[in-house]
């Protein structure tokens, strides 16, 4: 079995053979109208960045950022072993329910698209760690998300979310949250209490003030997780940027 690519030059049996043989398929800056793929077992990594794929009929994806892509095939659902998907930078209005299907994934990055809002199916994904929405158009997250029992990092900046659902409270292994440039004006009460694996939070750009948060249940718990985190990395020399000791919230 093997793939079919809109372009001669990269349809040839040694590029094929090449692929079978190393399991990377990189088409970065090829100019890629189509994209027609059949299974290929034996590739483990698919890089399709900054193309022009505006159709894709697929049982195989993995990275297909920066194109104009509008949306997914509902077979999507079959991909049942992917890992990772990258689909930064294209045109996606909305994610079909098959998406909680990918039961393997673990990093899903869908940042500079049209999105106004996520499938209640993403709670379905219990093996994802890192969720990346940022820059998109959505004014909330379902409250499934508190099905993602596994993740550790939620990217949401630069959206309309007004709030926050409850069952973020559930995300116990949550370390990084970052919602910069939104509408919020509260979190969840228990957020700084029940996730207790939280080291990070950014809410810059945000009605909410640096009193409300810190008046929050669990705040000197998160405060010391924080400083805990940067005191650890100064400790093993690691460089870090000016805001590293930002505290997450601009100051009114």
């Amino acid at each position: 079995m093997g793939c079919c690519v809109s372009t001669n030059s990269d349809s040839s049996a040694n590029r094929v053979a090449r692929w079978r043989s190393t399991g990377i398929v990189a088409l970065r800056d090829t100019k890629l109208k189509a994209l027609f793929f059949l299974p290929l077992e034996s590739i483990r990594t698919l890089d399709l960045t900054n193309n022009k794929i505006g159709i894709i009929f697929l049982t195989l994806l993995q990275v297909l950022a920066n194109n104009i892509i509008q949306s997914l095939p509902t077979n999507i659902g079959d991909l049942r072993t992917l890992k990772i998907l990258t689909l930064d930078g294209n045109r996606i209005t909305y994610l079909p329910d098959e998406l909680g299907s990918l039961q393997m994934l673990e990093k899903l990055s869908i940042s500079r698209n049209s999105l106004i809002s996520l499938p209640q199916t993403i709670g379905d994904l219990r093996n994802i760690v890192l969720l990346n929405v940022s820059q998109n158009k959505l004014k909330s997250l379902p409250e499934s998300i508190g099905g993602c029992i596994a993740l550790e990092e939620l990217q949401a900046s630069e959206n309309s979310i007004d709030d926050l659902p409850l069952s973020i409270c559930k995300l116990v292994h949550l370390k990084s949250l970052l919602l910069n440039n939104n509408n919020i004006r509260q979190l969840p009460q228990n957020l700084l209490k029940e996730c207790k694996a939280l080291q990070s939070i950014s809410l810059h750009d945000n009605p909410i003030s640096m009193d409300q948060f810190q008046q929050m249940d669990g705040f000197e718990e998160f405060e010391s997780r924080r400083r805990k985190k940067f005191d650890k990395q100064i400790d093993s020399n690691v460089m870090m940027s000016s805001t590293a000791l930002d505290e997450g919230l601009d100051r009114r």
